[in-house]
């Protein structure tokens, strides 16, 4: 299976980013399939901080390959993804990580209730 993902490029403190398709069984900075863009946070000018072949990207996502979520996250807020797909796996992981904080909270005032009586 393919999968687009970051490799993190760059010096120290300077971040930047290739978009590129990779086999999913290889490292995050292995052997390239393609690049299919990049990506520079550091830059100020919107316009020069991004750069992706938008019809390479959907060609990859057209023949089965999986973003990450990042990258997911990121072809979304441009269009390249289906968006309501990408807002309903989003709520769906709000609503589980709502429910992690509140089972910790619960769990923490669970332990403060066990730690009155001792005192």
């Amino acid at each position: 299976m393919v999968r687009l993902r970051f490799q993190r490029l760059g010096r120290h403190n300077r971040p930047f980013y290739r978009l590129a398709a990779l086999d999913k069984r290889t490292r995050r900075d292995g052997v390239v399939i393609e690049n299919l863009g990049w990506f520079n946070p550091i830059e100020k000018d919107a316009a020069k901080q991004v750069h992706l072949n938008e019809e390479r990207i959907k060609h990859w996502l057209s023949v089965g390959a999986q973003p990450t979520d990042t990258v997911r996250d990121f072809l979304a807020k441009r269009g390249l993804v289906d968006v309501k797909a990408w807002e309903e796996d989003r709520k769906h992981d709000r609503k589980r990580l709502e429910a992690r904080k509140a089972a910790e909270a619960a769990k923490a005032a669970a332990g403060e209730k066990k730690e009155e009586p001792k005192a």
